[in-house]
């Protein structure tokens, strides 16, 4: 039986309703939604399929669903709004806002390697214990007593949840605020996003259940096969340190929601996504309201890191926060498009060459590392639609 497709679509945007309903019919979804914004307006708003793996709760118009390294974009833009309010300087040392990071020689690091994922910070060498994840002390203490895995600004390497600590702890020593709370004042409330990262127990009832991705096929990338290989990798250390991985069900717990894990546990929808990034992909104003300046935006797309990384062991592309397009991971044909996707397949960007911000959520997760084929099919409808 097909899934009925729910929301609006401008007509001129058909080609992105056929693509988002033709995921469904390939058996790629069980629940998802997309949306897109063109010079700050809404254009497409669809949502279908379910938000549980037993397909009885029906994805709704408001549906919320994790969307793991899609939320290091948010903590970017929040840095960059320290940027612009003249509160934080991105060549500057990290010590000038966190003394404590000084430790283990690294004095004058700069702000913007921790954005570039170029810190050699991507790991925590020392054994940690599980529940370390949700306490934001220990994580903030081990990153400032680490020693950086390669001397930061020669290489790079996917800061894959400890992104969301050393920029989000800067965050909090120049505001006094969590990153989540910051995210909230500034940008939720301002703009009516439904955008969280620390999610309250009231949500839950329609928060989706994120559904597990298979095993990667034969000749894909297989990062648990490098974590089992060599455990004290900075790549197995990336991502289990703390030993959390393979935890089941730890991403749809209370325990997980509720904390603050600025690089992986954003909650939110397309909409919402959309809605943000389109603001920057118009000038960085929506609603009389001042997301980021033209320069910030600027720097967002500013190529910082290309080529070999030291923890995907793939190729990657980064702006100061942001992933960038490159060979098999495109976020449109325009060469300013930036943005970020998250594990299993959610994805936000924008695209100031063509005013577009797109938002796009699942709760079914694929094995792709950087941008897989559900949301590419929807890129391309929109760009074949313009």
């Amino acid at each position: 039986m097909a899934i009925k497709i729910e929301g609006t679509c401008d007509p001129k945007f058909s080609r992105v309703k056929d693509a988002f309903a033709a995921n469904f019919d390939n058996g790629g979804e069980i629940g998802a939604a997309v949306a897109l914004t063109l010079d700050g307006k809404q254009v497409v708003d669809l949502w279908g399929g379910y938000a549980d793996k037993e397909k009885t709760r029906p994805w709704t118009r408001d549906t919320l669903v994790n969307v793991y390294s899609t939320t290091k974009g948010l903590t970017a833009i929040c840095a960059h709004r320290l940027v612009d309010a003249g509160r934080l300087d991105i060549d500057a040392p990290v010590t000038k806002y966190w003394p404590e990071f000084a430790a283990a020689g690294k004095e004058k690091m700069l702000v913007r390697y921790l954005l570039s994922h170029r810190a050699g910070l991507a790991a925590i060498s020392k054994p940690l214990a599980a529940d370390a994840l949700f306490d934001w002390t220990t994580m903030c203490s081990a990153l400032a007593e680490q020693k950086p895995w390669w001397e930061p600004g020669t290489k790079h390497g996917y800061h894959a949840l400890t992104f969301g600590w050393l920029v989000g702890e800067v965050i909090r020593r120049i505001t006094g605020k969590s990153p989540g709370t910051y995210l909230r004042d500034e940008l939720a409330k301002p703009l009516g996003l439904d955008t969280h990262i620390g999610l309250g127990a009231e949500h839950d009832s329609r928060t989706a259940y994120l559904i597990a991705a298979p095993p990667p096929a034969p000749g894909e990338p297989n990062l648990f096969e490098e974590v089992l290989k060599n455990p004290e990798s900075v790549t197995a250390k990336a991502f289990a340190n703390p030993p959390v991985l393979g935890i089941p069900g730890l991403v749809n717990s209370r325990e997980w929601r509720a904390c603050e894990l600025p690089a992986a546990n954003g909650h939110t929808t397309a909409r919402s996504l959309a809605r943000l990034y389109g603001a920057l992909a118009r000038g960085g104003e929506l609603d009389g309201y001042r997301v980021l300046s033209r320069e910030s935006i600027a720097r967002c797309h500013t190529e910082q890191s290309f080529g070999p990384d030291e923890v995907l062991l793939l190729s990657t592309r980064f702006g100061l926060g942001f992933m960038m397009s490159q060979p098999g991971a495109s976020l449109g044909p325009n060469p300013r498009a930036f943005g970020h996707p998250g594990a299993g397949g959610s994805l936000g960007y924008a695209d100031p060459d063509a005013k577009v911000g797109f938002g796009y959520v699942m709760n079914k997760m694929q094995t792709g590392l950087l941008i897989d084929s559900r949301p590419t099919a929807l890129i391309e409808a929109a760009y074949a639609s313009l």
